[in-house]
């Protein structure tokens, strides 16, 4: 994300700083929370796995990947640790694998509508995020631009995660919900999966075919939508 807007940097580093500040803020929060939540389930589901390994917490240094959350912050995709989960021990199998699943995309979306409420009630304005109240140290100012990215990357952290790929929370899903007459299926998609993401990504960031950039595009429009922008 940060790679694309470097430009920034020279022409307004303010402006680069605001939008460091804003996109790690939020980035730790939604991470964090994704994490927390499939280990919450997990353990709601009979698995104590992740209780036993101390991911049932909301401390960002539990469930951050120095790899992942340095390619969010620079091309605005990554990952956190991944919550360790024995299916054999999930009280529902492979319905519960999915229920796990679900869990991390889920808790992003009820994240943002969390701080689009915030907007809503007038505790954050978008009227205020101008250059004026930022350098006047406005808290509010902050507080709504940090707020107005804490919407935004929520959306696409939910929306990436339930794309139907291994290893991304869609592919557990599937792999969960799938017919029986479909597993084999499935498990020649989970061996190919990580290498479809790839290519997936590349196709985006060095081609022409702007693929997640499609995907995101109504994440744009609905942020504007859930903060009166």
């Amino acid at each position: 994300m940060l790679l694309f807007n470097a430009d920034l940097l020279l022409d307004d580093p303010f402006a680069f700083t605001v939008l460091i500040v804003s996109v790690v803020v939020s980035l730790v929060i939604g991470i964090t929370v994704h994490e927390f939540a499939h280990a919450a389930a997990a353990t709601m589901r009979g698995d104590l796995t992740a209780q036993r390994l101390g991911r049932l917490t909301l401390n960002p240094k539990a469930h951050l990947s120095p790899a992942g959350s340095i390619m969010l912050l620079l091309v605005g995709f990554g990952w956190g640790k991944p919550v360790p989960v024995d299916i054999f021990r999930l009280r529902g199998g492979r319905r519960a694998l999915a229920f796990v699943s679900a869990a991390g995309p889920a808790s992003n979306v009820m994240l943002a509508l969390a701080f689009a409420l915030l907007f809503q009630i007038g505790l954050l304005s978008v009227d205020e995020i101008s250059r004026d109240a930022l350098e006047s140290l406005s808290v509010r100012a902050w507080a709504s631009i940090a707020g107005s990215y804490a919407v935004q990357l929520n959306l696409i952290l939910a929306v990436f995660n339930l794309l139907p790929v291994p290893p991304l929370d869609g592919g557990g899903i599937l792999a969960g919900i799938a017919p029986q007459g479909a597993l084999p299926a499935v498990q020649k998609l989970q061996k190919i999966g990580p290498m479809v993401l790839l290519a997936l990504i590349l196709s985006t960031y060095v081609t022409d075919l702007n693929i997640l950039g499609t995907i995101f595009s109504p994440v744009r429009n609905l942020t504007d939508i859930l903060i009166g922008g």
